[in-house]
């Protein structure tokens, strides 16, 4: 079964461009072009995409409201940020309306083909240079200390769920994580699954962050996976 993908983007090039770059690769089924964010609310409701790659600057509506609403009413659907801006109030603005994704626009095919079927496995995936400025933010915060006994942290994560989650939050993928720990893909999306409910968060982005906000994983580990 193809990948059904929608893309949105106020720009014919972009939009033309990344439809005959991505039209060539197998497993991917381009089921419609939205052209702002109130376009792509509604062709995400008539087409039903696995996938939407949504740009954040556009006329009538943009991205990142596009972004909330669509998963609002269908948090199935999976969303990757495709953009220039990486600036900090853009980055947080969308990992809170649900973005599963995050890329700039300089990414290249190939990155691109493995983010739609990387949250299409419902895994997410954020640019490594994202992902190093949304910590290095998080530095600024001066998080609390995280706990001694990592086993009495107020989520009662296990040792093991916390290995995972510094893994997650160094952006790792769940394969990467898997090899990394000797552990089967299944038992870390088990794990993923049971650090969600106990944290009461629905995707990878918001379990690191209110991890190192909570000082439940070290900050420094997190960017020392990505130097």
């Amino acid at each position: 079964m193809k990948i059904r993908l929608l893309i949105t983007d106020d720009h014919r090039v972009v939009r033309e461009g990344l439809g005959a770059i991505l039209k060539t690769k197998a497993g991917i089924d381009l089921v419609g072009e939205a052209t702002h964010g109130l376009e792509a609310i509604q062709m995400a409701a008539d087409l039903k995409p696995d996938v939407i790659l949504m740009d954040i600057s556009m006329p009538k509506m943009n991205g990142i409201l596009a972004t909330q609403l669509i998963k609002e009413k269908s948090p199935e659907i999976g969303i990757i940020a495709l953009t220039m801006h990486d600036d900090d109030a853009t980055i947080f603005e969308l990992i809170r309306a649900g973005v599963d994704g995050y890329l700039l626009k300089d990414a290249d095919s190939d990155t691109i083909v493995n983010a739609i079927m990387t949250v299409h496995r419902g895994e997410s995936i954020i640019d490594p240079q994202i992902t190093k400025k949304i910590l290095s933010e998080l530095r600024q915060q001066r998080p609390r200390r995280r706990s001694e006994n990592p086993q009495e942290n107020r989520y009662h994560l296990s040792h093991r769920e916390i290995e995972v989650l510094k893994k997650v939050a160094g952006g790792k993928s769940n394969k990467e994580i898997a090899n990394e720990l000797d552990l089967s893909e299944k038992t870390i999306k088990n794990h993923l699954h049971n650090i969600f409910s106990k944290m009461k968060v629905d995707d990878r982005t918001k379990a690191a962050l209110k991890g190192i906000q909570e000082g439940i994983i070290d900050l420094d580990d997190s960017l020392a996976q990505l130097s």
